[in-house]
């Protein structure tokens, strides 16, 4: 990142530029978040937008980590923001670092650590050319997997850097550093810590507790100044490794992170991250009642028992229905000619394919299949948005059309104006559509969305039947038994 003009490229300018010397000379990573957070507070400004839910549970925690100079790990499953989160962090860095220019590990002017930059110094003395790091460029973050080596994170000799500066090996010169020293004054993230191998962990130990590390080869100790962050899986601890206990104990703080706790938060974090503010030769116009019944969909998977309550149900399940929701409508739209695409009930069924591959499922889902599990989660959650329209509201006349032999199949490919004709048959439903917020005036497309939303209600809760074949239709009775095996049930009872 190129830095703006006007800022110190020389050792000794910037020696008395806004006393520099005198900050940076003992002032670390840590130091300078805690700092820098104690300003935002002090001003009352949002820590991190765009992350919703956490205000009274996960955030505090984290600030306290921060204000106490801690390493923190994020413990939480898979879809909780975690990731956001901690990249998030850069915002309590400052906007620009001065470093010795050309030195991989960015050292201090003030302080060096490393031989390079030392006898540098020493060559050149003021003279000596500073660059300058954007805030960006101080975030370092690997995802930790099985074939990640000490070499990686830590460094290596490197003998063909000693062959080309005719060098011997064993000198500090040839070391080639790893990640964690190339983080140095920043932040370090590991995303997946449990899925590091556990002598790779191990290379971590003195960087969490003495604050250096010691490259292969070499019996110097390089101070990194570092603030590390992890992320971590529940799951992992039992599934495909684990944290170990010595690790576990050198980092500061464990944070819990989770999914949203209600279904407003889910609505705000979906709408914020769902592609549907699209370039389209149509209008989108998703109703609330859509919107909702996509979040229950996901609430109701976390507690439904045919789902894996360890695996858990990723935030990027309504994410990726909304989309896929929102897309339906649209190719259904443009097919019909109409230039208002508003997303309907049956859009929610055509999106399976973004539903199915994100439920992990207990055995007793797996009996059932994932396309049955999630249709009856599609039900369940319809039946939920609709009691909270719908309670107590006098729907008798239109489950009357459908005892007294009457029967609706709506065409998915149809025009918005004709379904509304049709659903228009079926007395006292169209009255009922305006309960969803529906002003007088309102396109067809926005009245059938409406209207099919009312009978789909009304089918999750079981006052009227529908299949594949007729559609819509009357639920059909219990058949009463004969007196005797009334009497015959009795006897057994």
């Amino acid at each position: 990142m190129k830095h703006p003009s006007g800022l110190p490229e020389t050792l000794g300018s910037l020696r008395s530029y806004k006393n520099f010397e005198s900050r940076l000379a003992n002032r670390s990573v840590k130091d300078e978040l805690r700092e820098n957070l104690i300003c935002k507070l002090e001003r009352r400004e949002p820590l991190f937008p765009g992350i919703v839910g956490y205000e009274e549970t996960v955030v505090p925690q984290v600030v306290n980590a921060i204000l106490s100079r801690h390493n923190f790990i994020l413990l939480g499953l898979r879809g909780q923001a975690k990731t956001r989160l901690i990249r998030m962090l850069i915002t309590l860095l400052d906007e620009w670092m001065p470093y010795v220019a050309g030195c991989e590990i960015r050292d201090n002017p003030f302080a060096p650590i490393c031989r390079a930059c030392r006898d540098k110094i020493a060559l050149k003395g003021d003279d000596t050319p500073i660059a300058w790091l954007g805030r960006e460029d101080r975030y370092v973050e690997k995802l930790a997997t099985p074939d990640v080596t000490i070499a990686d994170m830590i460094g290596d000799i490197d003998p063909i850097k000693a062959a080309r500066a005719g060098q011997n090996i064993s000198d500090e010169l040839t070391v080639h550093y790893g990640l964690l020293p190339r983080a140095n004054r920043g932040i370090f993230a590991i995303n997946e810590l449990p899925d590091l191998a556990g002598k790779i962990q191990v290379g971590l130990f003195n960087i969490m507790q003495e604050g250096d590390v010691q490259i292969k080869g070499y019996p110097v100790r390089l101070p990194l100044d570092v603030a590390l962050v992890f992320t971590a899986n529940p799951e992992d601890y039992t599934a495909r490794g684990k944290i170990i206990t010595p690790l576990k104990d050198r980092i500061g703080s464990e944070i819990r992170t989770h999914y949203p706790a209600t279904i407003e938060h889910g609505m705000a974090i979906t709408e914020q991250e769902a592609w549907t503010a699209r370039r389209s030769p149509l209008e989108l116009r998703i109703p609330d009642y859509i919107r909702e019944v996509i979040e229950q969909l996901a609430f109701s998977a976390r507690e439904d028992k045919k789902v894996d309550k360890r695996s858990g149900v990723s935030q990027r399940l309504p994410i990726s229905v909304l989309e896929n929701v929102a897309s339906n409508a649209e190719r259904r739209a443009l097919m019909a000619g109409e230039q208002v695409a508003v997303p309907r009930v049956v859009d929610i069924y055509a999106a399976l394919p973004s539903i199915t591959g994100k439920l992990e499922l207990e055995y007793e889902g797996e009996l059932k299949g994932g396309d049955t599990v999630a249709r009856e989660l599609i039900r369940l959650a319809v039946g939920k948005v609709f009691t909270g329209y719908f309670d107590g509201e006098n729907l008798a006349q239109v489950v009357q059309y459908f005892e007294l032999g009457g029967s609706l199949k709506l065409d998915e490919s149809a025009k918005s104006d004709v379904m509304v004709k049709e659903l228009g048959r079926i007395q006292g439903l169209m009255e009922k559509v305006g309960l969803l917020g529906l002003g007088v005036s309102e396109p067809d497309a926005v009245r059938a969305a409406a209207a099919e939303f009312i009978l789909e209600g009304l089918y999750a809760h079981r006052r009227i039947n529908r299949n594949e074949e007729v559609g819509f239709m009357a639920e059909p009775r219990r058949r009463e038994p004969p007196a005797e095996e009334k009497g015959k049930k009795r006897q057994y009872q």
